[in-house]
């Protein structure tokens, strides 16, 4: 060996130390940023509503007014054999030592159900503010005064409540579901692998991106205000996990075969990264410009979760393309110990399940696609059985107290509302608008309130139940009757979800599917592979929300469907599903590229990627499947809308259909690229069934 030679051995075994130094002083950065992500999380109504909704305004304005924020809460005492003297007496003590304990908007005073059972007194405080850590602690404070005694029940509900015992699910995100997450992965990889040592690689590289990634999401809310809510930084850290370890998994599949044919474990890595890189890349690139999307959405959690979604993306792969590869040259071929690839072996060849899947597709394309295209119909069909919208009384999978409290006041004061609707109006016009306001057909009662930079607050009862069909008209017809008004609260924001959610779907998914497709036509070179793909996984889509149509109401339970559902396992499944196409189109554009015939090469890429799709797709799947043990049940239709397409997806889309169709276009499937025109020399014959490379494991 020369000195020239010798110098370039030293400086290529320099490099992965190089790059893990490098990471070390990247963390050493993003740490203090990292631990203050938890300090600028809001869950609040307001961080969640559309930006321009009169709700939304209304929360705004009364952060203004005097004493700011107001916590309203609602006391339920409640008797089924109606309220005693001393109930009554019980109470109004509970409701004084409340007022002596902390300073409330106004004196409460008990309304009495007609039937006796049941009293309700109104509180509220402009103690907390907007922050929710006094608001929890004033909550917690009213629910220690106010508890049942001898027989008497005594509930704490209204939207002040509502919102801790959401907030507390909220907590859940953090911690439980990152080891939850950590746990599953870590038992798929385990069980893949088959080695003690190599999966731990890339969960611990996948732990380093998720940490990375709660730095510059905080970044981000500093530098452009970007909402940072429980929901978005729980899909963040489910996107590193998930999308990391796939991209882990066909960096690792793509090393092991090149550790075969190259004897040092840097020149392999090199030309696994050469290999597949590029396809990784690609899909990465594709989801992160998916998820981008949603900035054109108007509802504040959904245009949030697109930043985060993306930087969750984005880290994923900076770590699985540079830490992860140093790290695995560094440990060598020990570390797929006891199947550790020697060089020069071949693998165990064996008929794969995927070869055999083939096998079946190639025989009769337009049959298996005519089958999947009427399966997936039908599926979809299922979405008409979607619940209707999703109350927030019914958000819990588990019914708190603030929940069980307005069950008990919907039950003892039928047809009347029991949270307030807020009307904020000019100063100027505050008597006029009170004078309409009790004139309307249905209001039951109407009060001003604060008053102060220019605007009053006025807090209307309704005759309806919240979040009724009467409230909701009763809500319209006040916005209508007063244009130089805004009317918001609970039900209101409600209202203000579904609007603009519907008019997010109408503009997002447009530019979505564009955008999509676009990069697929640059990055395949065709318009039939694009157009494929795309239809392929909107089908997905629809049939795991109809699957989701047929489970959700008669099996879980659930009273509604969140009204963002739609539009954000929308935006995941194509961005997702499209990201395994590409590691199926990207291996059959290579062989056709290598001289293999149309259907050869849509069956060996199937035979050599199926089993890393499977594989990333049952870890990605899992890893959404997290959300089904949360509590709040628009987690829960997420996580299973997303991980039923992932794994419809993976095992009868990429696998059957994207294949067939694929076999059954033949050269048209890259039209009008060059690939789509016959080639002058002969094409490589198709290997004989016992020489077939299985797919690596």
């Amino acid at each position: 060996m020369g000195p020239a030679e010798t110098k370039v051995r030293t400086r290529r075994r320099a490099v992965p130390w190089l790059v893990l130094g490098l990471w070390v002083v990247l963390l050493a950065v993003v740490t203090p940023f990292a631990a203050k992500l938890s300090e600028v999380q809001n869950d609040r109504a307001v961080d969640y509503l559309p930006a321009s909704a009169d709700s939304t305004r209304v929360a705004k304005i009364q952060d203004r007014l005097p004493g700011g924020e107001t916590t309203e809460l609602v006391l339920v005492y409640h008797r089924d054999g109606g309220l005693t003297a001393a109930d009554r007496a019980a109470a109004e003590r509970q409701v004084a030592e409340i007022g002596e304990r902390d300073r409330l908007a106004a004196e409460p005073e008990g309304v009495p159900s007609q039937d006796g059972t049941t009293l309700m007194y109104p509180v509220a405080s402009n103690g907390p503010g907007t922050d929710e850590k006094l608001r929890d602690a004033f909550v917690e404070r009213v629910r220690a005064v106010a508890h049942s005694e001898g027989g008497l029940t005594v509930e704490v509900g209204g939207p002040g409540a509502l919102a801790t015992d959401a907030g507390k699910v909220y907590e859940s995100l953090g911690g439980p579901l990152l080891y939850t997450t950590v746990a599953v992965v870590a038992v798929l990889l385990i069980i893949i692998y088959r080695s003690p040592v190599l999966w731990l690689v890339p969960l611990v590289v996948a732990g380093i991106a998720d940490f990375m990634s709660m730095g510059v999401a905080y970044g981000l809310n500093q530098a452009f205000g970007t909402t940072v809510s429980g929901q978005s930084s729980g899909v963040m850290t489910i996107l590193v996990f998930g999308a990391g370890t796939d991209y882990a998994l066909l960096l690792v599949s793509r090393y092991r075969e090149e550790l075969r044919r190259v004897e040092r474990p840097y020149e392999a890595m090199r030309v696994a990264l050469r290999g597949c890189g590029p396809a990784v890349l690609a899909s990465s690139g594709t989801v992160a410009a998916g998820l981008l999307c949603l900035l054109a959405a108007d509802l504040n959690s959904s245009r949030g979760m697109g930043p985060l979604g993306t930087v969750g993306v984005l880290c994923a792969l900076l770590a699985m393309l540079t830490l992860l590869p140093a790290l695995l040259v560094l440990l060598g071929r020990r570390v797929f110990w006891p199947l550790v690839p020697a060089y020069g072996s071949e693998p165990r060849r064996r008929r794969s399940l995927f070869s055999a899947m083939g096998s079946s597709a190639g025989r009769r394309p337009l049959t298996v696609l005519a089958g999947g295209a009427v399966l997936l119909g039908a599926l979809a069909l299922g979405t008409l059985n979607l619940p209707g919208s999703l109350k927030q009384e019914d958000s819990f999978v588990d019914t708190p107290e603030s929940v069980a409290a307005m069950e008990t006041l919907g039950t003892a004061f039928p047809g009347l509302g029991t949270q307030p609707v807020s009307v904020i109006t000019p100063t100027g016009r505050a008597d006029a608008t009170l004078a309409e306001i009790e004139a309307h057909d249905g209001v039951a009662t109407a009060a001003r309130g604060r008053t102060g930079g220019g605007w009053t607050e006025i807090s209307v009862i309704a005759r309806s139940a919240p979040q009724s069909a009467a409230e909701t008209a009763t809500i319209e017809s006040l916005r209508e009757a007063l244009p130089e008004a805004y009317v918001g609260g609970p039900s209101a924001e409600q209202i203000d979800l579904l609007d603009t959610n519907a008019r997010d779907r109408l503009v997002v998914v447009p530019i979505v599917l564009v955008s999509v497709l676009l990069i697929l036509v640059a990055l395949l070179r065709s318009l039939v592979a694009p157009l494929l793909l795309v239809v392929a996984v909107v089908a997905v889509w629809a049939a795991s929300l109809g699957i989701g149509g047929l489970l959700f109401g008669p099996v879980f339970g659930f009273e509604g469907t969140d009204p963002g559902l739609g539009l954000l396992s929308f935006v995941f499944l194509v961005a997702l599903g499209v990201d395994y196409g590409i590691f199926l189109m990207h291996r059959m554009r290579e062989e056709s590229l290598a001289g293999a015939e149309p259907a050869v090469a849509a069956l060996t890429a199937l035979r050599t990627t199926g089993g890393v799709i499977a594989s990333a797709g049952l870890v990605l799947g899992a890893t959404f499947a997290v959300l089904l043990n949360m509590g709040l049940v628009q987690l829960v239709q997420l996580g299973f809308v997303i991980a039923v397409g992932v794994l419809l997806d993976t095992f009868l889309v990429r696998t059957y259909l994207v294949t067939s169709a694929s076999v059954a276009l033949r050269r048209k499937v890259w039209w009008p690229g060059r690939l789509s025109r016959e080639p002058a020399r002969p094409v490589r014959p198709p290997e004989a069934p016992d020489r077939e490379r299985v797919a690596v494991r």
